[in-house]
């Protein structure tokens, strides 16, 4: 009996762990809520860092925590560009159409761009503005990449 119910339990861990990322949002406006949520926390972070740069006394730390948190929040967004979410929200999703049907390119740009932030973050935790300075403009070239073909001005 034991051996049913743990094979029950199996089942049903797998069912849900296995279920598509459409299952994560109740209605497509979801998903696109979600990504724009993602993506708004990411620009201010960069932001941040930006100001930070821009400064004659750059505060370490609050480059250091922003660029952790990006290399966090980079992980997030694309799990949300699900069918169906191509138009709508509010506000209006900025995603051109492409971006729902070239998914092998998107998440190569996708992982590019999560490469060159977890290198902003690993270069902002030696503290070398000048380093970080240069894998900024790295992770802006890999977000401008997507933006270029992907999102509406």
């Amino acid at each position: 009996m034991t051996n049913k119910v743990v094979s029950i339990a199996a089942a049903g861990i797998l069912a849900a762990t296995a279920a598509p990322a459409q299952a994560q949002f109740a209605k497509p406006e979801d998903a696109i809520k979600y990504r724009q949520a993602a993506f708004a926390l990411i620009g201010n972070h960069m932001g941040r860092i930006n100001g930070q740069l821009k400064s004659n006394a750059p505060n370490v730390q609050v480059i250091q925590s922003s660029a952790a948190l990006i290399e966090t929040l980079s992980k997030l967004p694309f799990e949300a560009f699900i069918a169906g979410s191509e138009s709508g929200g509010n506000p209006p999703t900025r995603a051109k159409p492409e971006i729902f049907k070239d998914a092998a390119k998107v998440k190569s740009l996708a992982e590019k761009m999560q490469a060159e932030v977890a290198k902003l973050a690993a270069t902002a935790k030696g503290g070398d503005i000048n380093a970080i300075r240069a894998q900024f403009g790295e992770v802006g070239k890999s977000c401008k990449a997507c933006h270029d073909d992907y999102r509406r001005d």
